[in-house]
């Protein structure tokens, strides 16, 4: 049985959270709307285009709600992600990973013809022809964004020079469009200390500064400079550089980025909050100062270290994985008791999020929606 119709009857419900089968993975609705609207707020302010990135929460009716408050559309970083936001109605979605093989470039013109606004990342000559080649009787072109490589080596033009290039031989071809590059680092998104993020930043910058004057030369000016992230975006909107932001995870804050001192005034003071959670239940408490959990492996995204304790116990419990399906809570001299709730904060969100089929949206205790993950599993 789906979660949706597992937990139907409780939508509306007051205390309706308090019945939910766990492991569950829980939106607070009002934190939610309060890190849409904040980041939009900045980003008006910072006079920079918003394209949230939607790997985070791989939801419709989240970006539905980013685009409300101002984005322009939404990065998926597959092309499975973005076949499953448009399906239900996202219009505007930026492909941030390379479209390679040919059968998914076969999926590509379909994705291609089936919503207005489709852009897609590339690096190579090779990949260009190949999409080129299977447009030729598209109706319209096709937007490429130059990838350039931050230095970490995963994707992107390792140079200028090859930037140039990689641009000319997009605009050399009828079927696309050059539209511009995109430049994500990845690498300094959570370095904790915010003057040494700034210096990182800035470093790297400057390198993507000497791209773009190089095809300006060129006489390739990128009217489109998307990047940045949740750890870097007030910075990126600073130095100017970029004109559109492809934040992600400021939508949940998951302990990664709590742990990052995000505006400059320590890590204690996020400018977002926790909106992603996950409920679970003490279902052993046989040993002293310790109860077992139902959420292990299966329920959180191991990546980013153990989750935080945000209600059911002392928030200076350890929680120690035990497991595919369990995970311990150690609290000297606190009486756990079975069937306790407990509420924890995700360590990573992308991954975490992936693990479950639906969103249990919720006011204070009250469930008043569940939301699919629209876009779960679909790493394709």
């Amino acid at each position: 049985m789906s979660d949706i119709d597992l937990h139907r009857d409780l939508i509306g419900q007051q205390g309706g959270r308090l019945c939910l089968n766990t492991p569950a993975l829980v939106i607070d609705h009002a934190a939610l709307t309060q890190n849409i609207e904040t980041m939009a707020a900045f980003a008006r302010g910072a006079g920079v285009a918003l394209r949230p990135h939607a790997k985070t929460h791989k939801s419709a009716a989240i970006a539905k709600l980013q685009i409300e408050a101002g984005a322009l559309g939404v990065c998926c970083a597959k092309l499975g992600e973005a076949e499953a936001l448009a399906a239900e109605g996202i219009e505007s979605i930026l492909i941030t990973s390379p479209v390679v093989t040919p059968q998914a470039i076969t999926r590509l013109v379909k994705l291609h013809a089936k919503i207005g606004d489709l852009r897609l990342a590339a690096d190579h000559p090779d990949n260009i022809e190949a999409i080129a080649a299977a447009l030729t009787r598209a109706a319209r072109p096709l937007p490429i964004v130059v990838d350039i490589d931050p230095g970490i080596r995963r994707t992107g033009v390792a140079s200028p020079e090859a930037a140039v290039a990689l641009a000319r031989k997009i605009k050399s071809y009828p079927a696309l469009a050059y539209a511009g590059v995109q430049y994500y680092c990845g690498a300094q998104q959570h370095i904790e200390s915010f003057a040494e993020r700034k210096a990182a930043i800035e470093e790297r910058t400057a390198y993507l500064q000497s791209v773009i004057d190089a095809l300006i030369a060129a006489g390739l000016t990128p009217e489109m400079v998307s990047g940045g992230g949740t750890g870097t975006h007030r910075i990126d909107a600073g130095l100017g550089v970029l004109n559109e932001l492809q934040v992600g995870s400021y939508v949940f804050m998951d302990r990664q980025y709590r742990d990052c001192d995000l505006a400059g005034e320590g890590a204690g003071h996020p400018p977002f909050e926790s909106a992603l959670l996950i409920d679970a239940t003490v279902i052993s408490a046989n040993a002293q100062s310790m109860a077992t959990l139902d959420a292990g492996f299966k329920a959180l995204s191991t990546d980013g270290g153990a989750p935080q304790i945000v209600a059911g116990a002392p928030e200076s419990a350890m929680f120690v994985f035990m497991g595919d399906e369990h995970g311990a809570l150690i609290a000297p001299d606190h009486p756990f008791k079975l069937g306790d709730r407990v509420t924890l904060t995700a360590p990573h969100c992308d991954p975490t999020v992936n693990l479950y089929d639906a969103y249990h949206v919720v006011r204070a205790d009250t469930l008043i929606d569940i939301w699919p993950v629209t876009a779960r599993g679909r790493s394709r």
